[in-house]
């Protein structure tokens, strides 16, 4: 997974790196790899993602959400603010006071949002955390003007183009779907049908989070979360790659999402976390029996 913040700059320093848009203006980064389609593509930008304390994120709404709903707010399940939650373990409707900088579409900060709970996290088939906020979908585009980014709830296609949007480093990267992986495995933990960017996605500390928007529909497809870093094998920051037969594949310098189409699928009424719902296949709290 992309590393804290304090790994993150600490690295910069080190190699001299210059991070685009920090201290100023929004900046994007290398063009999408693989033939042009900007005459079919959406404009993509900041509005709608928020930054973390640590990590990046988006104001996010489902195919059937209310404006009259409270909004929510999806990050990584690794930056939740309680720590890391273990292989396994799935939490649900905790107690949340987290804010969030919301973002216009030049990146300046236009509202501070507030959690009342964490509607959902977990590391466990896919890295995600939701937050339920104190505010509407209504409230907040009537007092700031920002509009929700819908979350798709359709599987992404390879080749698409998608835009990495991180809140917390105010940068784009644009680069395509490359693929989807049948296990991406990182430490202990393990994500299941992974979406692998071409290189030109070199996400860094600080965003992961951010949502992976198809360039063409403008909706959300994933959630950026990892990447390989050292070449190293299925350990911590260098995830690697596991197909049907159990073959290992090591892509170093390759960054990863995780698909959001089925969260959709576990979302009911009032915009809440409904685990039970036909279709729904996230993860569910151990001993948990859902009815069907």
């Amino acid at each position: 997974m992309r590393r804290p913040l304090v790994g993150a700059l600490t690295t910069l320093l080190l190699t001299g790196t210059t991070v685009a848009g920090v201290g100023a203006g929004p900046a994007t980064a290398a063009p999408a790899d693989g033939p042009k389609v900007a005459a079919k593509s959406k404009a993509v930008d900041f509005a709608g993602t928020v930054a973390l304390s640590n990590c990046s994120g988006s104001l996010i709404r489902m195919p059937n959400s209310a404006d009259s709903d409270p909004a929510l707010v999806m990050t990584n399940g690794h930056c939740l603010e309680t720590g890391m939650p273990a292989p396994g373990e799935v939490l649900v409707d905790q107690p949340s006071s987290r804010t969030f900088s919301l973002l216009n579409s030049t990146a300046g900060k236009v509202a501070t949002l507030r959690a009342t709970k964490v509607s959902y996290s977990t590391m466990t088939d896919t890295d995600v955390t939701l937050y339920e906020l104190n505010t509407t979908y209504a409230r907040i585009k009537q007092q700031y003007g920002i509009d929700a980014l819908a979350l798709s709830g359709d599987h992404p296609v390879a080749g698409t183009p998608i835009k990495v949007v991180s809140g917390y480093w105010k940068r784009i990267y644009s680069c395509n779907v490359d693929g989807f992986v049948h296990q991406l495995r990182e430490a202990d933990w393990t994500w299941k049908d992974s979406l692998r960017y071409t290189p030109s996605c070199n996400t860094i500390g600080g965003t992961s989070g951010s949502p992976v928007i198809d360039a063409n529909s403008g909706k959300v497809v994933a959630i950026n979360n990892t990447g390989n870093e050292s070449g190293e094998s299925c350990t911590m920051n260098n995830p690697c790659e596991v197909d049907e037969n159990g073959n290992v594949t090591v892509r170093r310098g390759i960054n990863y999402a995780e698909q959001t189409y089925g969260i959709t699928k576990c979302v009911g009424t009032g915009n809440k976390i409904d685990l039970g719902l036909p279709g729904c296949e996230l993860p569910k709290p151990a001993g948990e029996e859902v009815r069907r």
